[in-house]
């Protein structure tokens, strides 16, 4: 559907149907003092409307537990896909999960980003209520009550894929066993002898982040190795941020013999780092990463990583939002799908 049909349904959508809650869009009008064309449009993200209107309008839907009957408007046949940022090899695979299963039910796809923020702001959400997709995939975000609030209201289904904090029961979402996986990956090392283990972890702020690091710590206590604080970093998801974080490691009197990185891009940093500083993988330094990207198994040597099955989950977070959609009530809205080890030539034992 083309951007001008998509306008042309927006002008023409007819006044929203009785809701499934307690109050008709006429008594919200009336409690509001406006007209019901005007509730209408607040619904259809018209921009049309004064900004207290605005607010007391969505704040009686709320009130009401208002919520838009499904199929009593013309919906558009998209899914909204939204990234705090959308520049790495890792968003490109969520994006192809979800590309396979919109390809699957005729569906196309609108790609947004946050800049970086853990919650799209206003404008976002505004653009998404004018659209009316058949749902919304949050990626490392998540929504303000306000906004869960304002799609919930327009029945307009959402979920979330790798939540950075913890979404919650009632809030739909997908991720991966994070601490299982850091687990594995340091159990793997300390398999090869290893003791001085460093990690270069994603930001705290992120719930993916700590649960891998503590099964970092969880697989060095079990090993008997103790926890060294000096040998922990945490940096951004990025080459330059794994860079950075591990010149410092490898750089230190007494240098971690292995490291294990939060994701791939932060790994290859540290393979960036180690060859600047004449180390040579594995013979010198042991490096595991987190993700499995596709470039992970080009890049020499290739690298040992936890496989994070980020197309599977994202095509399972597009088949949950559809199946909400369609009035469908999955077994379970809170999945997590399994990581495993996938072991290539970036570890070995260490050679001191």
């Amino acid at each position: 559907m083309s951007p001008a049909n998509v306008q042309s349904h927006q002008e023409n959508a007819p006044a929203a149907a009785p809701s499934d809650g307690t109050a008709t869009l006429a008594e919200i009008a009336r409690a509001a003092g406006v007209s019901a064309p005007t509730v209408s449009k607040v619904l259809n993200g018209r921009a049309d409307v004064a900004p207290g209107t605005r607010t007391k309008v969505e704040e009686l839907l709320l009130q009401h537990g208002y919520r838009r009957r499904r199929g009593s408007t013309t919906q558009s046949q998209l899914i909204d896909l939204v990234f705090h940022e959308l520049d790495s090899a890792w968003a490109m695979e969520v994006v192809r999960g979800v590309e396979n299963v919109a390809r699957e039910e005729g569906l196309s796809l609108v790609l947004s980003e946050s800049a970086g923020r853990l919650s799209p702001g206003q404008t976002w959400v505004d653009g998404v209520l004018a659209r009316r997709p058949v749902g919304v995939i949050l990626v490392l975000s998540d929504l303000t009550a306000a906004q869960r609030a304002q799609l919930t209201s327009r029945s307009i289904p959402y979920a979330v894929v790798d939540p950075a904090g913890d979404p919650g029961d009632d809030i739909p979402s997908v991720g991966t066993t994070n601490w299982q996986g850091g687990l594995a990956a340091t159990r793997h090392l300390t398999g090869l002898g290893h003791r001085r283990i460093g990690v270069v972890a994603g930001p705290s702020r992120m719930m993916c982040s700590r649960a891998r690091v503590d099964g970092y710590r969880a697989a060095l206590e079990t090993a008997g190795v103790p926890i060294d604080q000096s040998l922990i970093r945490e940096a951004e998801f990025s080459h330059e941020a794994g860079y950075a974080a591990g010149m410092e490691l490898l750089r230190s009197a007494d240098r971690p013999t292995a490291v294990f990185a939060g994701n791939d891009l932060q790994a290859l940093g540290v393979y960036e780092a180690a060859r600047e500083l004449g180390l040579r993988i594995p013979e010198d330094l042991s490096v595991v990463g987190f993700d499995d990207l596709p470039l992970t198994r080009w890049i020499g040597p290739p690298l040992t990583t936890v496989r994070q099955p980020l197309i599977e989950m994202a095509e399972t977070a597009a088949r949950l939002v559809l199946d909400l959609g369609r009035g469908r009530q999955p077994a379970t809205t809170r999945v997590d799908l399994a990581t495993n080890l996938v072991v290539r030539s970036s570890t070995a034992p260490p050679c001191r």
